[in-house]
């Protein structure tokens, strides 16, 4: 039996480049439509944004891999200004000394928060959670705020940043 390996999720590259180089993954190239890196213990999937991708990476990944636990992490848009870009979120947990708060997954990045219930939003993190909760319980949604509703992708250079910037408070839950 193989041993279950710990699952992270990315949308884009950038939010992966810092775990990639961090733990030193490899990339699988005969993975088709989108980027799959692993070492012995950890599997790290870029999956592209938007429902399909997810849905469909993740799928891959629980019908190949034995897994053990599945974390999220990205950025996400946020609608109060008073919240630090940089700042870190679990949505889907209260863990000690990571703040808390609901997310909104949308389908098109969203310019006001009009029609917005909840502090932060994304493009991922419902179908991530929804997904991974066919095979599995032990699941991490953590978010790091990027911008205020802008609906300008932020600067590759930047997204690393953040994601590493806030790794010291999030891994020890891989």
């Amino acid at each position: 039996m193989l041993t279950a390996k710990v699952l992270i999720h990315t949308a884009l590259q950038p939010e992966a480049q810092y775990l990639i180089n961090f733990y030193k993954l490899k990339q699988d190239n005969s993975v088709q439509n989108f980027k799959l890196f692993f070492n012995d213990n950890i599997i790290l999937i870029v999956s592209g944004m938007g429902k399909k991708n997810t849905i469909d990476s993740l799928n891959f990944v629980f019908e190949n891999y034995s897994i053990s636990k599945a974390i999220n992490i990205g950025i996400a848009g946020c609608c109060d200004s008073s919240v630090k870009i940089g700042t870190l979120f679990c949505t889907n947990r209260l863990l000690p000394n990571i703040n808390f708060a609901p997310i909104t997954t949308v389908d098109t990045p969203l310019d006001s928060d009009e029609n917005l219930e909840t502090l932060l939003v994304d493009m991922e993190s419902s179908y991530f959670k929804e997904t991974c909760l066919k095979y599995i319980k032990d699941i991490y949604v953590f978010k790091v705020v990027s911008d205020y509703l802008d609906i300008t992708i932020p600067k590759k250079s930047f997204v690393i940043e953040l994601i590493q910037n806030s790794f010291n408070d999030w891994k020890k839950y891989i």
